[in-house]
Parts: structure tokens; sequence; C-alpha cells
């Protein structure tokens, strides 16, 4: 019978995410921070690629990123909806870790399991911050994926995306539970 971790089965079990709109400060210290990034930094990397790596935003960076947001929106010309969405990705977060992918050069290693990896950091991220006792979320959007925004002001490179923005702060308010998939239902048992 293989040993059963019940606490670490129960807080998967059970955890939930929190909306970034009710992070508030304080956010993590750096060391705090450094812990959750180590337990992330843990994810399956097929092939020992690390095709991830981490930028740590902070203000006045958040400042800078939620206006870049707003001007970004306009020259693509999205919206005031997605324009407010953008900019406060930035403007509301207490702290914000972009988990960027590297889609790096392999022979046996192809690029979606890269992908996969990289998205793997991301909920690790999300899971460490919850256990350690912080609200967290993993977000997206158009500022994800937007290449001018993420070159232009993240300095990504070509060969580098953001696979989630995971906010981290101190939860503002406890969400209720939302409806979970049937398990039943999304399940093939293959018996032969």
């Amino acid at each position: 019978m293989p040993h059963r971790n019940d606490a670490a089965l129960d807080f998967l079990l059970t955890r939930r995410s929190r909306p970034a709109k009710t992070l508030r400060a304080p956010a993590p210290d750096d060391e705090s921070l450094r812990e959750m990034l180590t337990a992330a930094a843990r994810s399956p990397d097929h092939g020992k690629l690390e095709p991830w790596r981490f930028l740590v935003l902070r203000e006045p960076a958040l400042a800078r990123l939620a206006e870049a947001a707003l001007d970004r929106a306009e020259t693509l010309k999205l919206g005031a909806e997605q324009a407010a969405k953008g900019r406060a990705q930035f403007a509301d977060s207490p702290l914000c870790v972009a988990v960027v992918e590297i889609q790096r050069e392999s022979a046996k290693i192809p690029p979606i399991e890269q992908t996969y990896s990289a998205g793997a950091v991301c909920l690790a991220l999300l899971n460490a911050a919850l256990a350690a006792g912080w609200g967290a979320n993993w977000l997206s959007g158009w500022v994800a994926h937007d290449r001018g925004f993420v070159a232009g002001h993240l300095g990504l490179e070509a060969n580098e995306r953001i696979a989630g923005f995971v906010h981290i702060g101190t939860e503002g308010s406890v969400p209720p539970e939302r409806p979970r998939p049937d398990i039943e239902a999304i399940t093939t048992w293959v018996e032969a």
C-alpha cells in the first residue's frame, strides 16, 4: 500500500483560485516568493530543457504595464472593455509573476511538450501560492497573446510567449464554490 499524504490530497481536492480582482496588498516578500518559484520549477520537464522562466512584476512595473496596456489597446482598436481588462490585470495586482514559455530547439522534445511544461509551471506556482496561504489566480487575456505588447513591454524574444500571468496577494474575499466536472461523465475506463 502506498504512503498517502492526506494533507496534500485534501488541498488538491479543495483548492480554489481566488479571483484576481479580489487580491490586495500585501503581497509575498521576495523570500516567500522564491520558495513558491522553487516549487513551481519542480514541474515536469521532459528532457530537462527548462522551457520557461519567470518575470516578477511589482510596482512601479505594474503601473507602467497598466498604462502600456491601455496604449496598446488603443493602437489595436480593441474597445473600452478590452482596454479596461488589459489595464486592470496590472493596475489591480499587488504582485504578478509572468511565466514565460521558451521554445527551445530540440531533436527529441516536441514544442507541444514544452508548452505543456510551461502550463504545469503556471499551475504549480498557483498551487504553491495557495498552499502558502496567499490568494492567487492564473490569467492570460489579450495582453498575454499580443506580440507587440509582450515584446515591447516585457522584452520577450521571438521564441518566447506568455504561458500565464499568476497574480498573488492577500485574499480580499472568499469566493463561492463553483460547479466542478462530473468525473463519471468525462472518464472512460478502458479494461482491454
